[in-house]
């Protein structure tokens, strides 16, 4: 930020503090004459901070103090947040929208030269995942997407659509594939003496239902989605990465230590965040100033915030529920 930025700033603020000062004391001490002093002393602290905070903001919105936006994606990438499907732990992240919402606001900002994306997560749902990837993508602008302990899965799908990736040493990252589950409780639903009529219109209907058994053709049907999704997953990240798709393939969904990434082409560079703050200073040629921009999160969201499963961490992604909740498939 240049000098007159600096001192425009400061007139801002401390004009609007004095003013607020001003007005209190006329308002609260000199005009009531039946007021206490003390009391009306305190309000006029009081107006004094809040104007302060006030001009604190639009100082920042006139006077920009930062350069560069950092959004985090940090747990299960999710629609709304929670944690898909029965995971242990019930970890939960941040709606795959508010972080689309906060990447759109960090392209509007004027000040904001370079994009930071930040990635803590073990995967998620596809759609949303692919929602965030596409709004990194479309930022005008460096994106430079850094993983700390876990870029997995849909997480992975995010950062092949950055610029770049970097990766501590000792982050896990990879997971490029995808899952489908059924739990199979028809021999169950038997000895209870549940029986499962069939009332669909279309054979598939009823693909992965868990009171029936599974055909061959369901298998195969449903082995399809799998497939589909995994050979999109291989030729996005190929084209954002710029690899070969079969070499994409052959990682056959490992997850890797961040060394082990850079050799194989998945990470571009292993380092921390004063690293990646480096990085972006040359890409743009000037001294960087970084700014988060998150989603406001309540508390109960904070505090389970940390809890992520192990096997979950791991890359086995997040659930993306297809076909009435009866087929289970993870990014």
């Amino acid at each position: 930020m240049s000098d007159v930025d600096e001192l425009g700033r400061l007139v801002v603020v401390a004009g609007g503090a004095l003013l607020a000062a001003v007005l209190g004391f006329v308002l609260f001490v000199a005009v009531p004459e039946s007021l206490a002093d003390f009391l009306g002393v305190l309000v006029v602290l009081g107006l004094v901070v809040l104007a302060g905070r006030i001009a604190t903001t639009l100082a920042d919105s006139v006077f920009p103090t930062y350069n560069v936006a950092e959004v985090p994606v940090e747990g299960p990438i999710t629609r709304d947040g929670g944690a898909p499907g029965p995971l242990p732990g019930g970890a939960i992240g941040t709606p795959a929208d508010d972080i689309v919402e906060q990447i759109e606001r960090a392209d509007e900002d004027d000040a904001v030269d370079a994009l930071l994306v930040k990635l803590n997560t073990p995967g998620g749902e596809v759609v949303p995942s692919d929602d965030i990837r596409n709004a990194a993508m479309a930022f005008d602008g460096p994106t430079v997407a850094f993983a700390t302990d876990t870029c997995a899965s849909g997480g992975y799908w995010i950062a092949s659509g950055c610029d770049e990736l970097w990766a501590r040493r000792a982050s896990i990252v990879g997971s490029i594939g995808v899952i489908g589950s059924r739990v199979n409780v028809s021999e169950l639903a038997e000895d209870l003496g549940v029986s499962y009529e069939r009332f669909a219109a279309g054979k598939y209907k009823d693909a992965g239902m868990p009171l029936k058994e599974l055909s061959d053709d369901d298998r195969e049907y449903l082995q399809g989605l799998i497939d589909g999704f995994y050979d999109d997953f291989v030729e996005r990240v190929a084209e954002g990465r710029d690899m070969d798709p079969e070499t994409v393939r052959e990682t056959e969904a490992r997850v890797f230590l961040g060394e082990d990434a850079r050799d194989n082409g998945l990470v571009d560079a292993l380092g921390d965040r004063d690293d990646v703050t480096d990085h972006v200073e040359d890409l743009l040629d000037e001294s960087v100033s970084v700014r988060e921009f998150a989603p406001e999160q309540g508390l109960a969201a904070r505090l389970r915030g940390g809890a992520t499963a192990v096997a979950y961490a791991a890359g086995a992604g997040a659930a993306s529920v297809l076909t009435d909740d009866e087929f289970d498939l993870r990014f």
